[in-house]
């Protein structure tokens, strides 16, 4: 069974709720904070044992948003804010992309390889 939907509250970022100062809230009220810090933990662990340094990730996630989130009112309202693990990512040296910027990850993991190349 899915998740009930959840946004970051009062328009803050992923690296707020990092460190505690925001929370995640489902859509009935409830605070899913640690699940989304326990998640983005063990992103941060895959990324870091694969070696992984370009990550793609779905757009407006309160986990994955790269470019915005939602504001937290549930009324479909971005703000331009990372979510939980998209801003431990890019924190901890991985280039994060959304699913729309395709041609912009190729290119930098072809200069990435160019330069491991050398």
């Amino acid at each position: 069974m899915p998740r009930p939907p959840a946004e970051i509250a009062a328009g803050a970022d992923g690296m707020e709720v990092l460190n505690g100062t925001a929370q995640v809230l489902d859509a009935t009220g409830r605070d899913v904070s640690a699940q989304f810090r326990q998640g983005a933990g063990q992103a941060l662990e895959l990324a870091r044992s694969w070696r992984i340094r370009i990550a793609i990730l779905k757009e407006g996630s309160p986990s994955c948003g790269t470019g915005f989130t939602y504001a937290g009112s549930f009324t479909g309202t971005k703000v331009p804010h990372p979510g939980v693990s998209a801003a431990l990512l890019q924190k901890m040296g991985v280039h994060v992309f959304n699913e729309a910027q395709l041609k912009q990850a190729y290119e930098l993991l072809e200069q990435l390889e160019a330069e491991w190349k050398e």
